[in-house]
């Protein structure tokens, strides 16, 4: 379903971020035996600002080169090579999700010092956590751009008004326009959200304005009976209280 969308845009972009994030924790916690920490960072520093590079800094030169390797050679050899849009797209999308995490490390410093002073500092370079790499690429989906499915020299935005304006390496890119997800297409396989739980008081995603797709929300209370307040009695049972709770719940119409 949904090919070259902003969708799968995304999931490009996470799963090759992922694939970068999980082998670099592997490396620097000693799990894998190609690689460990950056050895680039060993010496040096700024002495005279009282710092030095020690500890462990996450390597993520391997796994780039490891997520790049799994998920780009197959696409190229598949095709032969990276002739049309959607597989120059993809391509494009797997290295924006690795560029993620490169562009959010971060330099983490342990100070050293007599009575808690921070006299000296040892730093070492580190990987955000993956859902600031998540947030991030999220943000790249929300300004996703739409290019040209007709590969000529290069990526091409689809706005030929546009087209002087560079693409970055962190953009996100898509090919075909999302379809509607908000109805059931199961041509498509896509299930629609009528009927979908929903939150009343949310605005985001969840929330029955955006998930339902302006149609409304249905309410019925839900009768919730399980046991409550249950105690140990010497000797030997347990004993409990039954208690009852009356739940709004909201779903799509």
């Amino acid at each position: 379903c949904c090919a070259g969308t902003k969708e799968t845009a995304f999931i490009s972009a996470v799963t090759a971020a992922g694939l970068v994030h999980s082998v670099t924790r592997w490396c620097s916690a000693g799990n894998v035996t190609e690689c460990s920490c950056d050895v680039t960072l060993r010496h040096g520093g700024s002495a005279s600002e009282g710092w030095h590079w020690g500890g462990c800094s996450d390597d993520i030169h391997y796994g780039m080169s490891f997520s790049r390797k799994f998920l780009d050679v197959p696409v190229k050899n598949v095709t032969g090579k990276s002739g049309s849009g959607l597989v120059a797209m993809n391509l494009h999308n797997n290295e924006a999700g690795r560029q993620a995490v490169a562009k959010l490390m971060s330099v983490d410093c342990r100070c050293h010092g007599v009575s808690g002073s921070c006299a000296v500092k040892t730093c070492w370079k580190t990987m955000s956590s993956f859902e600031k790499i998540g947030r991030f690429l999220k943000d790249k989906y929300e300004n996703s751009i739409q290019i040209s499915d007709r590969l000529k020299k290069k990526l091409r935005r689809k706005e030929k008004s546009q087209r002087k304006i560079p693409i970055g390496k962190e953009d996100l890119l898509y090919v075909n326009k999302s379809p509607n997800y908000c109805v059931e297409d199961q041509k498509l396989g896509i299930p629609g959200t009528q009927g979908r739980e929903c939150n009343r008081t949310s605005q985001g995603a969840d929330g029955c304005n955006l998930l339902c797709c302006g149609r409304g929300y249905n309410t019925h209370v839900v009768r919730h009976v399980e046991r409550c307040e249950c105690k140990f009695v010497w000797c030997c049972y347990v004993r409990c209280r039954r208690c009852e709770t009356m739940t709004d719940v909201h779903t799509c119409k």
